[in-house]
């Protein structure tokens, strides 16, 4: 009789076990952290959201095209770094285009989109910055360069007919430092910018 008795205690010991644990683990922990989260870094907690008049237009933390329905890029906005993500930007299908740097098809396309970038800016192709050309690692990148920001001023205060100054203005006053004052480089939210920009043209 005492191997049955000895069996059930240790399975009512184990279940207890794992009720405990279910509730700390599955779901106080998680409530924790979402605690923690929304009290110390709620926008990052929440998606970094961006909104314009309370509706929200993007996240500050995955790039977006700004192109027409056709994938044609439209001048009257700074444009992002290109994609490879799915169709471009794609939040599901994040990844590079996973080609070494003397891939023949990757040389190709970054030649090609620098004749592409230099036209459209209207500027030497000596002048395209690497990140205009070339897709990041995830795909989903929301910065660019000052040096590539800044070469579209021109052509973004042409489109809507503002000051070049006031342009440049803005693209320096959206100039974010690196993390921590050294991790990384100097960088600029393409859809913070243009967010401001918009504003900016009223």
């Amino acid at each position: 009789m005492s191997a049955p008795r000895s069996s059930l205690r240790t399975a009512g010991v184990a279940v207890r076990a794992m009720l405990v644990l279910t509730v700390v683990l599955g779901i106080g922990y998680p409530l924790a952290l979402l605690g923690a989260g929304q009290l110390a870094l709620p926008a990052q907690a929440n998606g970094s959201v961006v909104s314009v008049d309370g509706e929200p237009v993007g996240s500050a933390l995955i790039g977006q095209s700004f192109a027409d329905a056709d994938g044609n890029p439209l001048p009257k906005w700074f444009q992002p770094r290109p994609s490879a993500a799915g169709d471009g930007y794609d939040g599901g299908a994040s990844s590079g285009s996973n080609l070494g740097p003397e891939n023949a098809d990757l040389i190709a396309a970054i030649e090609e989109r620098r004749a592409q970038v230099a036209e459209f800016d209207g500027v030497d192709p000596d002048e395209v910055p690497v990140d205009a050309v070339t897709a990041s690692g995830s795909g989903l990148d929301p910065h660019i360069s000052p040096v590539y920001a800044l070469l579209q001023v021109d052509r973004v205060a042409q489109e809507r007919g503002l000051a070049p100054d006031d342009v440049r203005a803005l693209v320096e006053s959206a100039i974010e430092a690196p993390d921590a004052g050294y991790l990384g480089d100097s960088r600029v939210n393409v859809l913070r910018l243009n967010v401001a920009l918009q504003e900016l043209d009223g």
